[in-house]
């Protein structure tokens, strides 16, 4: 496997993706361990598909580690992270990509669905920063990388829950960057516009061309394209990126 022009003569970190198990989340798995990391896979549920990951990437001649944790859970965080710096030291990228839907219009929303949704995508994205955060600032080096979505720009009707979370997810991106721009790490975040996974996948195909149509280059994005940008921003030639908000969204969002 050739390493990444963009790391420092092919340095290998220690990587941790969470929600690798699948989507965008595999995709950026794959092009971190492309670029010769070390990756660490934390998945919730599907033990499957992060196997398959994992296997994936050693298919490329990469090494990767698959964790259990619900990034909702503090404690859980923090077990997942022991687990690789046992394996491989402290991690130097992050990669904030679990996620979750509950969906449903504003009046019928309950408790449960508002806060399922911001538990996982905006609290989880804290606590695996905040975890990780330490050996960074020890090392002087690190990159942060939460996946938002163009949602979190533009609203979405039916998902109060899911645009408000990554709405937030820029608020602290964008403090964790001032924070720890000192230190020599960097704190960014990809928006996704609508992507081919599993999850449009089960949509009607005339839902599936609506979506399409929304998007000025008239296609679905899809999750190889987040993980290439997500692998830029992971690399030593994003030394000079951080607090910005990137659009992989085919223009979707243009203007907000």
């Amino acid at each position: 496997m050739s390493p990444d022009p963009g790391t420092a003569g092919g340095t290998r970190r220690v990587v941790l993706v969470t929600g690798g198990s699948r989507g965008i989340g595999r995709a950026c798995a794959l092009a971190l361990a492309a670029a010769g990391h070390r990756v660490g896979l934390c998945y919730r549920a599907d033990k499957e598909g992060a196997a398959e990951t994992a296997a994936a990437i050693g298919d490329l001649g990469g090494e990767a580690l698959a964790v259990a944790a619900d990034v909702a859970d503090p404690a859980a965080v923090d077990g997942a992270v022991k687990e690789i710096e046992s394996a491989w030291g402290p991690v130097q990228i992050l990669v904030n990509n679990a996620g979750v839907t509950r969906d449903g219009l504003l009046l019928r929303m309950t408790d449960d669905q508002w806060g399922d949704v911001l538990r996982t995508n905006l609290d989880g994205a804290f606590y695996a920063i905040r975890r990780v955060a330490p050996g960074m600032v020890r090392s002087r080096y690190g990159r942060i990388v939460n996946v938002g979505s163009a949602s979190g720009a533009t609203g979405s009707a039916g998902q109060v829950n899911y645009a408000a979370a990554k709405a937030g997810l820029l608020g602290l991106t964008r403090s964790v960057a001032r924070e720890l721009a000192s230190r020599n790490i960097t704190c960014n975040l990809v928006a996704p516009g609508p992507i081919a996974t599993a999850m449009l996948d089960a949509l009607p195909d005339d839902r599936r061309a609506d979506l399409a149509a929304m998007v000025p280059l008239a296609r679905l994005g899809t999750p190889d394209e987040v993980g290439a940008t997500v692998a830029f921003l992971c690399s030593e030639a994003a030394g000079y990126i951080t607090g910005a908000a990137i659009p992989v969204d085919g223009g979707l969002s243009m203007g907000h």
